[in-house]
C-alpha cells in the first residue's frame, strides 16, 4: 500500500557488519521506548537464518507471547509474492509480461486500460493512480476481486500507460485477477499451492476475512497509544497486501530469492524481478523496490494495525525481516526506527535514525485541540448574543465579519473532504482505516468549524437588537 513506501535510505554506504548480538540489545531498548505491542524479526546470511527473535505479546494487555513463528499480516510485501506467481505463469508459457492485458482479461477488451501490459502493472507504470488503488477495501464475497477489477477496467487509468511511475494497489488487484483467470485457480489457493507450501512456509497463508486466532492482532494508532483491531483482509485486497506470514517463513522466502537456483522460479527469473523493470521504473522491479547504488532490494508493508519490512542485499546473500503488530501514527507511535534499525544492523548498513517529527507532533496536537476551541467559541457566541446581533446593523464591515468565518471554514471542510484525498492519494475512509485518530481529528475540525460559523449566523439573525428604551421598558414589565 502507498503507506508502506517508506524510503529505506539504506545508508550512505556499506561498512563492517554489526555483530548480531547488538540487534537483540537494540530491540530491547527500542521496544521499551516505542511501546509497540510486539515485534518479530529474522536475519539471513548465506541462505541460513542466523538470528530470529521476538518481543512482546500478540495483543496488547493480553494474548500469548510473540515468537518468530507467529503469523503477521505482511501488507505490501505480498506484492512480491503476486509478482512471483505471475513470473511462474510467464515461465510456464501461460502469459507474456510484455503482452497487453486485454489478451488475458476479457473485461479490458476494447477499453483504454486494455493496452496496459503486465510489465507496467508489475512495475507501477500502468497509469493507475495511488488514489484509485486506495479506494476499495472490498468485501468477503467470492466474486469481490472480479467485480473490483471489472470496475477498474471500466474506469481506466488516470494517466497514459507507460508515461510515469506511480505506486498503486490497483495494479496488483488486476494481477491477482489475472492469476485466477489464467491458472483457473482461486488466488489464495494458487499462492498456497505453488509458492507457500513448496517453500515450506508452514506458518503462512492468504487472509480470507476469517479471523485466525493463531496470528498477531493488529493495533492502530489512537492518540499516543494503540487500539487492537483483528485483521479482516479479504479477497479484493489479498493480491496487494493479504499474505499472512511469520518472520521465520519470510526469512526462508528471502533465502530462496537470493539462492541463485532454479526452484519455485528460475534463477534468471528471480534476478529479473530484482532489477529495474523499465526506464520509467528505475527504482522498482517486479514486486520489489530497488536501490541500484547500494545493491539493496526491499519492500515495506503497512496494513491497518501492522508495519512490516523485508530487505535484501542479493549480491551478499544477506537479508532481514521485521514484523510489528502496530501501525505508525501521525508522528506519534512511529515504528520506522524499530524496523529500520534492525534491518540496517542486520545488513551492515549505515542508518542515522529517524527524525523527532516535532513539527508533525505539534500539528497533530494543534488540530486535535481545534474542535475543542470551536466548541468553546460556540459557548462564547451564546453568551455574547447581543453583541453578535449588533453586527447585522453595523454596515457592510459588520456583515462581512459575520459571514467571513463561514466562508473560511467551508473552504477548509471542502479541502479536507475533497482536495486532501487527491493530494494525499487516499480517501478519508482509508485514512481512518489506517490512522483512526488522525482521521477523526480531520473530520472533527471540518465539521466543528462549519458548525461554529453557522451558529454565529444563527445567533446574529435570530432576532434584532433592542433599543435602550425598549430594554428599559421590558425590564419594568418583568419580561
Amino acid at each position: 500500500m502507498i503507506l508502506s513506501l517508506l524510503p529505506l535510505a539504506l545508508g550512505a554506504g556499506l561498512h563492517a557488519s554489526v555483530p548480531a548480538g547488538s540487534i537483540d540489545d537494540f530491540v530491547d531498548e527500542e521496544v521499551r521506548a516505542s511501546g509497540v505491542p510486539g515485534v518479530a524479526y529474522a536475519v539471513i546470511e548465506d541462505g541460513e537464518v542466523t538470528l530470529a527473535g521476538a518481543r512482546g505479546t500478540q495483543e496488547m494487555g493480553g494474548g500469548g507471547p510473540v515468537t518468530p513463528d507467529t503469523p503477521f499480516l505482511t501488507g505490501s510485501i505480498t506484492k512480491s509474492f503476486t509478482a512471483l506467481a505471475v513470473m511462474q505463469l510467464a515461465e510456464a508459457g501461460e502469459v507474456d509480461v510484455d503482452a497487453e492485458l486485454s489478451r488475458y482479461l476479457p473485461a479490458f477488451a476494447d477499453r483504454p486500460a486494455g493496452a496496459i501490459t503486465l510489465r507496467q502493472l508489475l512495475s507501477h507504470t500502468s497509469g493507475y493512480s495511488t488514489l484509485q488503488g486506495n479506494q476499495s477495501h472490498g468485501e468477503a464475497s467470492e466474486d469481490a476481486l472480479a467485480r473490483e477489477v471489472d470496475r477498474l477496467a471500466r474506469e481506466g487509468p488516470a494517466s497514459a500507460p507507460g508515461s510515469r511511475w506511480e505506486y498503486s494497489n490497483a495494479n496488483y488487484q488486476v494481477l491477482g485477477r489475472l492469476i485466477e483467470v489464467v491458472s483457473g485457480e482461486d488466488y489464495a489457493h494458487y499462492l498456497e499451492a505453488h509458492i507457500l507450501r513448496p517453500l515450506g512456509m508452514t506458518q503462512s497463508f492468504v487472509a480470507s476475512g476469517v479471523i485466525d486466532r493463531s496470528m498477531a492482532t493488529g493495533h492502530r494508532p489512537w492518540f499516543g497509544t494503540w487500539r487492537a483491531r483483528r485483521v479482516d483482509a479479504i479477497r479484493v485486497t489479498a493480491p496487494q497486501g493479504g499474505i499472512v506470514a511469520s518472520a521465520n517463513d519470510l526469512a526462508r522466502y528471502l533465502a530462496v530469492m537470493m539462492n541463485g537456483r532454479d526452484d519455485v522460479l528460475s534463477a534468471e527469473g528471480k534476478a529479473l524481478m530484482m532489477r529495474p523493470a523499465s526506464a520509467e521504473s528505475p527504482e522498482y522491479g517486479f514486486g520489489w523496490s530497488i536501490d541500484t547504488k547500494e545493491g539493496s532490494v526491499w519492500h515495506g508493508g503497512t496494513s491497518p494495525g501492522f508495519d512490516t519490512l523485508a530487505a535484501m542485499l542479493p549480491a551478499e546473500r544477506k537479508g532481514a525481516v521485521v514484523l510489528v503488530n502496530a501501525g505508525s501514527g501521525m508522528a506519534f507511535g512511529d515504528t520506522a526506527g524499530l524496523r529500520m534499525g534492525i534491518v540496517s544492523r542486520a545488513l551492515g548498513l549505515d542508518y542515522a535514525g529517524e527524525p523527532d517529527h516535532v513539527g508533525l507532533k505539534v500539528m497533530f496536537v494543534a488540530l486535535a485541540l481545534l474542535p475543542i476551541g470551536f466548541l468553546l467559541a460556540i459557548a462564547w457566541a451564546w453568551r455574547r448574543r447581543p453583541a453578535i446581533r449588533a453586527k447585522t446593523r453595523a454596515g457592510a464591515f459588520g456583515r462581512f465579519s459575520l459571514w467571513f468565518p463561514l466562508l473560511t471554514t467551508l473552504a477548509a471542510a471542502v479541502f479536507i473532504f475533497t482536495a486532501l484525498p487527491c493530494v494525499a492519494g487516499l480517501s478519508l475512509a482509508t485514512l481512518r482505516l489506517y490512522q483512526p485518530d488522525f482521521g477523526l481529528v480531520l473530520i472533527a475540525v471540518a465539521t466543528s468549524g462549519v458548525a461554529w460559523a453557522l451558529f454565529r449566523l444563527g445567533v446574529a439573525y435570530s432576532g434584532g437588537v433592542r433599543r435602550p428604551s425598549e430594554r428599559t421598558a421590558a425590564s419594568r414589565s418583568g419580561s
